[in-house]
């Protein structure tokens, strides 16, 4: 086993066991989780996989830190959607990669809400992501993706991918290479066009090679 599947697998332990902690001693929502120094002794692993798994659920909405005053579970009125996605992400292994595709599936949607609309088709930004590709060579991967899902108009489609990415980011938030360069021209320029299906094939094409490259 290399070491990024090996650190996954502490992550995925970590965060279970302390599930298992916040079940057992009734932690409600709102309420004060042990310090990390607790946690470690408790959970008998380093204080540096505990801070990890910590932020990794803070991003995903389970926990809350305050400034001075620890780690506390979430409300429970607040980023429900997620706390369920969370539930369902951290408890096997398998189900990480059905967050990729669950992202993929909203981002091919907003493609092709983009290309049946003239007024999204037309929006300046893609201009303006094609010409700094063109010039600079280069873009922050998911910066196209976020533009994607801003433009088809959908709030619960563009909050549930922005935390669906915050669990896939670490290739998302990379700049693109000169490979990527034609394959999100030819993406951009479809969706100007409103191709439907040539932009589909751009994003497939891409997709893939990020995860071969990856």
């Amino acid at each position: 086993m290399d070491k990024k599947q090996e650190n996954k697998k502490v992550f995925l332990e970590i965060v279970h066991q302390l599930r298992e902690l916040i079940k057992h001693e009734g932690i409600q929502p709102g309420e004060k989780l042990p310090s990390e120094r607790v946690l470690s002794e408790r959970l008998n692993v380093g204080r540096s996989s505990v801070r990890e798994a910590l932020r990794s659920l803070e991003l995903l909405g389970l926990i809350e830190t305050r400034h001075g005053g620890g780690t506390f579970l979430s409300a429970v009125h607040s980023n429900q959607l997620v706390e369920l996605l969370a539930s369902f992400i951290l408890q096997e292994n398998q189900a990480i990669e059905d967050v990729h595709t669950v992202r993929r599936m909203h981002e091919k949607e907003a493609i092709r809400v983009i290309c049946s609309k003239q007024s999204l088709r037309s929006l300046p930004v893609w201009e303006s992501l094609f010409m700094k590709l063109e010039l600079e060579n280069e873009i922050v991967r998911d910066l196209l993706l976020r533009e994607l899902l801003i433009a088809s108009g959908n709030r619960l489609a563009l909050k549930i991918w922005i935390q669906l990415v915050a669990y896939s980011a670490t290739p998302l938030k990379k700049l693109t290479t000169e490979d990527e360069k034609p394959m999100l021209q030819m993406l951009i320029k479809s969706l100007q066009l409103g191709y439907e299906k040539e932009a589909l094939n751009a994003y497939e094409n891409w997709i893939l090679y990020l995860r071969t490259s990856s």
